[in-house]
């Protein structure tokens, strides 16, 4: 079965998120959060001019947007209004990407750690824990492009994408939120890379991989149970979620490059059914 397109003509999606009967994502190269209802309407809910990228909510309801340039995290309030609700920059140098906010509004933050798209040479980086007062703390180090991220049902462990190091790396949480007993969940098959993520109810890892144009489910130890193919396209980010959280919404694209994507427009985002339903956060 063939993936179905919901939504195209984008620039560049990324940061699938399913709350209330809603698809939630960032298009980081249009500069907007869009809400997206199941049948592919498409509404702008915020303007963030610096990038936006992660998603997440805080307990009472406000929306939590990582702005990316200026490093930043923004706070949405119910009237739509966007504060500054944590100042990452002195914490890190390159631009700020995804996200994971649990149940207690704690919001876990990866960074680029380099620049990629100019070259840079791969150096690792710092995961960041900003807390719901808007405090921020260092959460682990020597990461390598931590990117997507997922906190299991029990909310005993955190597990990040290292883009770069070709891994899913997981972690326990503490009750405070701190980090602890790092290992590896899952190293990808060769060529492949994981860029957004999301888990299933059986334990299951869906993974995009832009560098095999596919999307697939890995579990702890590394075992492939599912892949789809995204044919030419990169698969960027997926999200499990619909009435039943068994609709896999997988978000491709044709370029990641700024200047690129604005001129191509043609970001999309596919639906596929799959057997379990989402689990955890986000």
């Amino acid at each position: 079965m063939q993936p179905e397109k919901l939504v195209t003509g984008r620039m560049f999606l990324e940061a699938p998120r399913w709350r209330d009967g809603a698809l939630y994502v960032s298009d980081m190269h249009a500069d907007e959060v869009l809400r997206i209802s199941p049948s592919g309407q498409t509404e702008t809910i915020a303007s963030v001019p610096t990038q936006p990228s992660g998603l997440g909510w805080l307990p009472d309801g406000d929306m939590l947007i990582v702005s990316m340039t200026d490093r930043r995290v923004l706070r949405r309030d119910e009237t739509g209004t966007l504060h500054e609700h944590a100042d990452l920059s002195s914490f890190i140098g390159k631009r700020a990407n995804d996200m994971v906010v649990d149940r207690q509004g704690r919001a876990y933050i990866g960074n680029f750690g380099f620049d990629f798209e100019l070259g840079e040479s791969s150096a690792s980086t710092i995961l960041l824990r900003v807390d719901p007062d808007g405090s921020v703390q260092i959460a682990a180090d020597e990461l390598l492009f931590p990117n997507g991220m997922v906190i299991t049902p029990d909310e005993k462990r955190l597990i990040v994408a290292q883009t770069f190091a070709q891994e899913l790396t997981q972690f326990d949480i503490d009750p405070d939120g701190s980090l602890h007993g790092r290992r590896t969940f899952a190293t990808l098959p060769e060529g492949a890379v994981p860029d957004g993520i999301c888990l299933d109810e059986g334990g299951g890892i869906w993974v995009a991989s832009p560098t095999t144009q596919e999307t697939l489910r890995i579990e702890e130890g590394g075992r492939v149970t599912h892949r789809i193919s995204t044919g030419d396209r990169l698969s960027i980010a997926c999200m499990l979620g619909g009435d039943d959280g068994k609709t896999l919404y997988i978000l491709t694209a044709e370029a990641s490059a700024r200047e690129a994507c604005q001129k191509l427009q043609s970001a999309e985002i596919l639906i596929h059914p799959v057997e379990l339903a989402g689990a955890g956060w986000p």
